[in-house]
């Protein structure tokens, strides 16, 4: 389970918002010049915002821990990386080996593009979403003098 620290910045019925901050291990990487993750997290990128479905009641600027399954993400980037860019090159040399008078290969290719984005937005729309939606795991308990403890992850 991927596990991140987050607050509370929303309610709304049967779903929170969640605001979470990366962690910052750019410091310790070897690869900090030369990586495009320090430029986002430099230029803002620090802070996302998820909405996580939950029938619990939370309180605004409560601390929770959400995850997500480790499969799911890795299936999630599969259908979102690899089904587009294997339907582009089906549909490239498809249209490549027909004999059109036109260059067919780009044409197929966009649109084994443009399909493989269509059955994503297909499938996100179905009850298979949610599988891919972050969960609350726990709340972060409160310090003895009723402030919420912040937890660094």
């Amino acid at each position: 389970m991927i596990e991140e620290h987050g607050r509370v910045v929303a309610r709304e019925p049967g779903a929170i918002w969640v605001e979470t901050v990366r962690a910052g291990v750019c410091d310790a990487c070897q690869a900090r010049k030369g990586c495009g993750h320090r430029l986002i997290n430099q230029s803002g990128g620090q802070r996302a915002r998820l909405r996580v479905l939950t029938r619990d009641t939370f309180q605004e600027d409560e601390e929770v821990v959400v995850g997500i399954p480790e499969g799911a993400l890795l299936r999630g980037a599969l259908w979102v990386y690899a089904l587009p860019l294997v339907l582009l090159f089906s549909g490239a040399l498809l249209g490549g080996a027909l004999p059109l008078p036109f260059d067919g290969a780009a044409l197929f290719g966009v649109l084994g593009l443009l399909l493989g984005f269509i059955i994503n937005r297909w499938r996100d729309r179905g009850d298979r979403g949610r599988a891919y939606q972050p969960t609350v795991l726990r709340r972060c308990p409160a310090r003895e003098d009723g402030a919420v403890r912040i937890v660094s992850s």
